[in-house]
């Protein structure tokens, strides 16, 4: 996957949102299931009358149901397609794209710029309520009903404990060759005059299932099953628990991914390459 367009080609940058509620998640799959990815290349290929099917790479895949408000994802276009077509593009892709996927802003990328490898942090939000009643009727695609109170300071002292630079497999879906080790920059939840609490879940990436298995282990504290040293307990245990649910997707939102300043996006993509190890505890 290079940092740079093909000779001949342009880097294009797309900013975009989608509801995951009808999607199979972001990437292509066999057997004609509906993706993100697979919509966005079909009006891509027909608003600009291609034969070839661009491929486009996102900065966070998502799982299917999860919904997303800033992603962002790059193509690269054969020169004389971008000449052609830039200008108009956004409002074409507007009128061939399905109600569920909107892609807001189109431009030249810069030098070195991937989507994937350039992000410096993603940032999701997880939605639940215990409101007894359960979840409005307008929001139940992207809210989580919880049938037990919740106590918000118990999950966020427990959310505490969990951030910095650590082995997070006790909370991801292994991926034989991947690296479990995250950097979580913020975790913490606020409850809204509406009922609904929003954690705000930052890292430098995430691993499989890492986001909806926190937020599962910060449930079984906020409704009094487990004490607030749990969810630190199990990552430090680095197994998976089967205590620790893996809540369902529809209240997850990838909100934003950061990118760093143009000079800095080459260094950032050869770190974001390195496998990661943890420090040592001590050699001698």
């Amino acid at each position: 996957m290079s940092d740079e367009a093909a000779a001949g080609y342009v880097r294009v940058r797309l900013d975009l949102s989608y509801d995951g509620s009808e999607f199979s998640g972001w990437a292509k799959q066999a057997g004609g299931r509906r993706t993100v990815q697979g919509e966005i290349e079909d009006a891509l290929r027909t608003v600009t009358r291609s034969r070839e099917t661009y491929e486009l790479t996102v900065a966070g895949r998502t799982d299917a149901g999860v919904h997303a408000r800033g992603q962002v994802a790059h193509v690269d276009l054969p020169r004389e397609v971008w000449a052609e077509h830039h200008q108009k593009l956004l409002k074409r892709l507007a009128g061939r794209l399905p109600r569920d996927v909107r892609v807001w802003a189109l431009r030249e990328a810069p030098s070195g710029f991937n989507a994937r490898f350039s992000a410096v942090w993603r940032r999701y939000a997880y939605r639940v309520t215990d409101n007894p009643g359960g979840v409005d009727p307008l929001l139940r695609n992207h809210v989580l009903w919880h049938d037990w109170p919740l106590d918000v300071d118990a999950m966020n002292e427990a959310a505490r404990r969990l951030l910095g630079e650590h082995d997070f497999a006790a909370y991801c879906k292994k991926r034989e060759g991947a690296t479990t080790i995250r950097t979580l920059q913020e975790l913490s939840l606020v409850k809204g005059g509406d009922g609904i609490i929003t954690a705000t879940v930052r890292a430098d990436a995430f691993c499989h299932n890492m986001v909806r298995s926190l937020i599962g282990a910060l449930l079984f504290v906020g409704d009094g099953h487990r004490p607030a040293d749990w969810p630190r307990k199990v990552l430090d245990a680095g197994v998976r628990d089967s205590a620790v649910h893996v809540v369902r997707p529809h209240g997850l939102t990838l909100e934003e991914v950061g990118y760093p300043a143009d000079e800095l996006l080459a260094a950032r993509n050869k770190e974001a390459r390195n496998k990661r190890s943890l420090p040592s505890a001590g050699c001698c």
